[in-house]
Formats: C-alpha cells, sequence, structure tokens
C-alpha cells in the first residue's frame, strides 16, 4: 500500500464509504480505486488527487498533504546512476535485492537518514 492508498484508505473508512460506492460516485471502476489504494497502479493523476479532494470535501493542510502523499507514492522506482561513483550503483542494487527484507527499525533509520541529506 501507498502512502497516498492509506490516506484514502483511511478517509473512506472514517466516512463509512466503501470502495463500490466512492468509486462510482468519482466515476472510476471499483478495481481501479482498490488498485489505487494498494499501490497496483502508479501514482494518481493531479487531476484525480483534485477528485477526490473535492469529493471528501478537505482543505488546507489536508488538501496539501494528500497532494504530498500522491506525489510519493510511486510505487515502482527508478534509481539512475549513470553518473555517480560506483558504489552508488552496488548500493542502490543492493537495496533493491534487500528491500522486503528491511524491518520497520531499518526503515525508520532510512527515513532519518534521508532527512540528514535532504536538510543539507
Amino acid at each position: 500500500m501507498t502512502p497516498f492508498g492509506q490516506a484514502v484508505r483511511k478517509l473512506r473508512s472514517e466516512r463509512k464509504l466503501s470502495q463500490k460506492q466512492m468509486a462510482a460516485d468519482l466515476g472510476v471502476s471499483a478495481a481501479y480505486l482498490s488498485a489505487l489504494e494498494h499501490g497496483n497502479r502508479s501514482e494518481p493523476s493531479w487531476q484525480m488527487v483534485q477528485r477526490i479532494i473535492g469529493y471528501f470535501n478537505i482543505i488546507w493542510d489536508e488538501a496539501e498533504e494528500l497532494q504530498r502523499l500522491a506525489l510519493l507514492s510511486k510505487p515502482r522506482v527508478i534509481i539512475q546512476t549513470r553518473s555517480l561513483d560506483p558504489r552508488a550503483t552496488i548500493v542502490a542494487n543492493r537495496v533493491a535485492e534487500n528491500f522486503d527484507r528491511l524491518t520497520a527499525e531499518d526503515i525508520d533509520r532510512l527515513d532519518a537518514m534521508m532527512n540528514d541529506v535532504e536538510s543539507r
């Protein structure tokens, strides 16, 4: 599940809506909405995010957060290492090969490391 999918599922659950009902209201198939929630589709289009924001009638910070989560919800990520140190390619491949073995604590440590990198 992607961060965006998790957020949409939470909003839908809080309002006691089924996927089928929400999908019908948005004019998409229930299968599409399910795939979007589970990360089996690429990140949603800007238009779809706006439709969902309007559907749930959310504004300001909550709407901005949903837009941010949509941008961070690419279920398939490509890391370009062509012009980097060869060690970067090795690390990127090792991360890809072992990603499913990471624990929640490992992910927290990686997230903290990336926060440090982004703040430089």
